[in-house]
């Protein structure tokens, strides 16, 4: 019995590989599109650019391994049916049991796996890309301007002009600052900006301005104010890096919070496992068929069918307890309790259907 487990289990193991390699080379070919549409490599580099797509990449991995486990039993199972091995198998008296037993060897593992990418890895993750991402809309940043060009932000409301660049020294020369405010606009312009690092962690990054001036215009019919400056510090905004994001939070911290969304965010992390192993028992379900091919396609499409359903169930369920619509019991587990009475109901009805073929 254990030389046909792990028979099974390799047939489960190789579609598996298989699936999450693709997943993740089509998963980080569309993030770099969509990054180098948005020009983040004139703003972050190539270097930083390359680390963002391997972080949005681990993000995507809690999503992508279910998918890739999903999949894998039900193409390599299906193979083994396609072959008759499933029923040389029970022939000789390899029960369905036994099968789910060897598809549970496979799903556990992998779904604790799919437990620490999203309770340690994914938040981790979110932190570094917040961090890159508030670097990327950080306004007198040396390192994502280049000299001549203009850079704007619709989400800061920001324009930056910058006539010359010194990286070696981390120096601009002449440089234009514009800032849209809710009441008021305003203009910072500077013969010269040096880039100061940060010397200890909690160091917040600045710029030194010399020789400028600020021009603050106000939206009412009142009068504006123009500062002149010798030398001015300029500190980059990081409320968008110290700002609590409960997505990077610690998986201790969400516990100890009462608060819906915080509730929601860590069900989500926890209930990792548990449906990971729960999508590849209804994965199961679906070698039933006769080894044809117009039956194999439609069971394709149903378990594709099933799987989107399963999608939009468990974002709606995340969504109605950070609305506060579920409370933290049921919380998101009604969907996995529906996902085992299926797989019960399933159950009961297929050792009904071997009764009667017995009588």
């Amino acid at each position: 019995m254990r030389l046909i487990d792990r028979y099974i289990t390799r047939e489960l193991l190789l579609p598996f590989l298989v699936v999450i390699t693709i997943l993740v080379g089509l998963f980080a070919s569309f993030s770099s599109a969509r990054f180098l549409a948005g020009a983040v490599t004139e703003t972050l580099g190539i270097a930083a650019l390359l680390k963002l797509i391997l972080l949005k990449t681990l993000i995507a991995l809690e999503v992508l391994v279910p998918i890739a486990l999903y999949v894998a039993v039900i193409v390599g199972l299906g193979r083994l049916n396609k072959d008759q091995e499933l029923n040389v198998l029970r022939s000789v008296g390899v029960s369905g049991t036994r099968i789910v037993y060897a598809v549970l060897m496979v799903a556990i593992p992998v779904g604790i796996i799919s437990g620490i990418l999203s309770s340690y890895v994914r938040p981790w993750a979110y932190a570094e890309s917040y961090i890159l991402d508030a670097q990327a809309e950080a306004e007198l940043n040396t390192n994502r301007f280049q000299a001549g060009r203009f850079y704007g932000s619709e989400k800061s409301g920001r324009v930056v002009f910058v006539l010359s660049k010194d990286d070696t020294n981390k120096k601009m020369e002449n440089i234009f600052h514009y800032i849209k405010k809710p009441t008021t606009s305003e203009i910072v312009v500077a013969k010269e900006a040096i880039q100061i690092q940060p010397q200890t962690p909690n160091q917040r990054p600045h710029i030194q301005l010399t020789d400028g001036y600020i021009y603050q215009l106000t939206h009412a019919l009142t009068t504006d104010d123009v500062i002149k400056y010798d030398e001015m510090t300029y500190f980059i905004d990081s409320d968008s890096v110290t700002n609590y994001r409960r997505k990077a939070a610690a998986t201790r911290t969400l516990w100890e919070s009462d608060q819906p969304r915080d509730i929601a965010e860590l069900q989500w992390r926890i209930s990792r496992p548990l449906s990971t192993v729960l999508l590849a028992l209804i994965a199961v379900t679906f070698i039933r068929t006769a080894p044809r091919q117009d039956k194999a396609d439609r069971t394709y499409l149903l378990a594709a069918l099933v799987f989107a359903i399963y999608y939009n169930l468990s974002g709606l369920a995340k969504n109605w307890v950070e609305q506060g619509v579920v409370g933290s019991i049921p919380g998101v587990w009604w969907l996995y309790l529906l996902m085992l009475i299926a797989l019960g109901f399933i159950a009961l009805k297929s050792r009904i259907k071997l009764f009667s073929r017995q009588q």
